[in-house]
């Protein structure tokens, strides 16, 4: 009889303990669930580009002082109902998406005690490039339905008091001298000057009028013609000419003469949670100097042996020269051959990609010329498809003047942006329906960067780089990312001025001298976003020689690359851990 009732009494505890277990994953299930709605709400722009649309009438002031309250709102009661978890009743992807709730309500917190909202506009992204992107109409604002048409008119019209909150918090910024530097500002300039049409129906945001569907019927299509130029005559251009006018007549002389945000009230500290938010470690801006430095010279090393190989006599600095004005490495005429090179390399490469990956996206991929409106300043860049596969993942390709570009370092490129790179990244995650959605479509730019930088070193795993120069176009795509550890923390948390920045740049690389100073200043304009692709791809790398070495031949290609990828993007940290528990258990 006493076995029986210590029988009984154990298994009413494992009964009450697995209950316990599976109220508390049900409970967070609800908390992911929640926590991915609200983050919508709070980001419209973000919810309509990952494809949830109930908010594509939406639009944020992020600037005003109403929506911080919101954001400092739902971190601190996300922040409260993680208390409430018990953590060790959740799975290992569970805990995973605790830590990462974590991380990312601290870093919010952290970010919201700074002033960054006194300077809403730069000329990298944000807000208006966002909606400039989408106005046109072939991005990720739907344009097939009526109700899709009156959502961007609904979003054009909250885009006008974005602008207006826009100009009201960089007055603040002016009287407290939280400004952007004046090299900065002078390329912002254009972008709202040129939106200035002398017809309505030459302006980007009329682009969508131009392509309505051929099944809507002649009142709707009539109704929906006089309102867009209503809205754009009567609300949207005149605020651009006002933004215009601001910018060139008030905040152009009030802009500063210093390139860093190290010479901001309290600049030290602001960069401090850009360094951490950005690389997802807690790194020091010294520390990520001196490595820059360490990198910087190991490349360089490695070019001197191309150099060589090439059999030209000179300096390595004249051997950027050579490159850069190589007639051979420009030979396109038209800027579809650009397109049509990258899509003989994604050719190329498909045997081999088989070979080191088992997991790869469905999503459909395209290789794309930037739009015009933003092709003069813009880089090469992936846009994210849906991850119902009705708009494809988008490979952009800025080609301002074909006769110019010069494809050295093509092949790389192609990796980083597209396969095995971004393409696969973003897309198996976004595809992958066991994780909470708010997983899935997040983004940490030392994970998502990272992983693209080290696709970069696959290349010849993948077929490529049999040219010497396109090897040498990867080593400068390296080298490029090694700058960014010095000339980053060198803008922002040394002193160095925009000009020191372009020279230490041109020394050690191959890029333009156009090119080199429109990325010293998307530096000035984003601190701390640029150290994001070294510190991943170093631990990245780090990790699969850890893998190598100690699991010997049970190292699986295949496996590591699938364990990197199955679980998105996640903080540094996390990822390593997620590594090293696969090393000890082969699981």
């Amino acid at each position: 009889m006493k076995k029986i009732v210590i029988l009984s009494l154990a298994l009413s505890s494992l009964l009450f303990v697995n209950c316990k277990k599976e109220e508390s994953m049900q409970d967070f299930k609800s908390l992911t669930e929640n926590y991915f709605k609200e983050k919508n709400a709070l980001n419209p722009l973000d919810a309509t580009l990952n494809g949830f649309n109930d908010y594509n009438d939406q639009l944020q002031l992020e600037m005003t002082d109403a929506y911080r309250k919101k954001q400092g709102e739902f971190f601190d009661k996300y922040e409260k109902e993680l208390s409430t978890i018990d953590k060790d009743n959740l799975s290992p992807e569970e805990k995973i998406s605790y830590e990462i709730i974590k991380w990312e309500t601290a870093i919010g917190k952290d970010l919201l005690k700074q002033e960054t909202n006194l300077m809403p506009v730069q000329q990298f992204w944000g807000t208006h490039l966002t909606m400039s992107q989408f106005a046109s109409g072939t991005a990720a604002q739907p344009f097939k339905t009526e109700k899709d048409y009156r959502n961007f008119l609904k979003r054009i019209d909250t885009y006008g008091i974005w602008l207006d909150s826009a100009m009201v918090y960089m007055k603040k910024g002016i009287q407290k001298g939280m400004v952007l530097p004046k090299a900065l500002t002078e390329k912002v300039i254009p972008q709202f000057q040129d939106q200035i049409t002398p017809k309505v129906e030459d302006n980007l945001f009329y682009s969508s009028i131009k392509n309505m569907p051929a099944d809507f019927s002649p009142e709707v299509k009539s109704a929906l013609t006089k309102e867009y130029a209503m809205e754009i005559n009567e609300k949207l251009m005149p605020r651009y000419q006002k933004m215009a006018a601001f910018l060139k007549n008030e905040y152009l002389p009030a802009s500063r003469t210093t390139s860093g945000i190290g010479s901001l009230p309290n600049g030290a500290a602001l960069y401090a949670t850009y360094v951490k938010q950005w690389t997802t470690t807690d790194m020091k801006p010294e520390e990520i100097h001196e490595l820059g430095l360490k990198e910087v010279a190991r490349l360089k090393a490695e070019m001197e042996k191309v150099k060589e190989q090439v059999g030209f006599k000179g300096t390595i600095v004249a051997f950027f020269d050579h490159v850069r004005n190589r007639k051979e490495l420009m030979p396109f005429k038209k800027p579809e051959e650009v397109i049509a090179n990258f899509e003989a390399i994604h050719k190329k490469i498909e045997p081999s990609v088989n070979k080191l990956f088992s997991l790869q996206p469905k999503t459909p991929f395209e290789i794309r010329r930037t739009e015009e409106f933003r092709e003069k300043t813009a880089s090469a860049e992936y846009v994210q498809g849906t991850a119902d596969g009705t708009r494809p993942g988008i490979f952009y390709v800025p080609i301002p003047d074909v006769a110019k570009y010069n494809y050295y370092g093509d092949e790389d490129l192609f990796l980083h942006e597209a396969i095995p790179g971004h393409h696969f990244q973003i897309s198996l995650q976004q595809e992958n329906k066991e994780l909470p959605d708010f997983r899935r479509f997040n983004w940490f730019g030392a994970y998502g960067e990272g992983w693209a930088l080290y696709t970069e070193s696959l290349g010849k795993e993948l077929g490529l780089y049999s040219d010497p120069y396109q090897y040498f176009g990867m080593l400068g795509n390296e080298m490029h990312r090694a700058i960014r550890l010095v000339v980053d923390t060198g803008l922002h948390s040394k002193g160095w001025t925009r000009e020191q920045a372009i020279r230490y740049s041109l020394e050690n690389e191959a890029e333009s001298e156009a090119s080199i100073i429109s990325e010293v200043e998307r530096y000035m304009a984003i601190p701390g976003q640029a150290l994001s692709y070294k510190i991943g791809q170093l631990k990245i790398m780090e990790l699969r020689q850890k893998a190598k070495d100690k699991m010997k031949d049970k190292f699986d290609i295949k496996v590591f690359h699938q364990k990197v990828l199955e679980s998105g993007v996640m903080p540094l940290a996390l990822l390593e851990k997620k590594i090293n528990d696969w090393i000890e258990t082969g699981k």
